[in-house]
């Protein structure tokens, strides 16, 4: 099976999870907000970590870091753009 079709499954389980949990919340309020943490738990410490994993896959992080080499490129960049004035 897919990581992508996990990460949505996750993340449709504790969208459904946190509505769930606001709808409990007049009946039984404990249950209730034990439901959206759960759910909240789901988005931000399961279903965004794995998303993050997977669309990271076969990049290098020194490409995206504030590094004296890229500072470099970008200032080489920034020089060779003729101004609009």
């Amino acid at each position: 099976m897919k990581l992508k079709y996990i990460i949505v499954a996750i993340l449709l389980a504790s969208l459904g999870s946190i509505i769930y949990g606001f709808t409990l919340m007049d009946a039984n309020p404990l249950l209730g907000n034990k439901y959206i943490g759960f759910g909240t738990v789901g988005i931000f410490l399961i279903a965004m970590p794995l998303f993050l994993i997977k669309e990271s896959k076969g990049k290098k992080v020194k490409d995206y870091m504030l590094t004296e080499e890229n500072i470099r490129k970008m200032q080489a960049k920034n020089e060779e753009k003729p101004d609009n004035q």
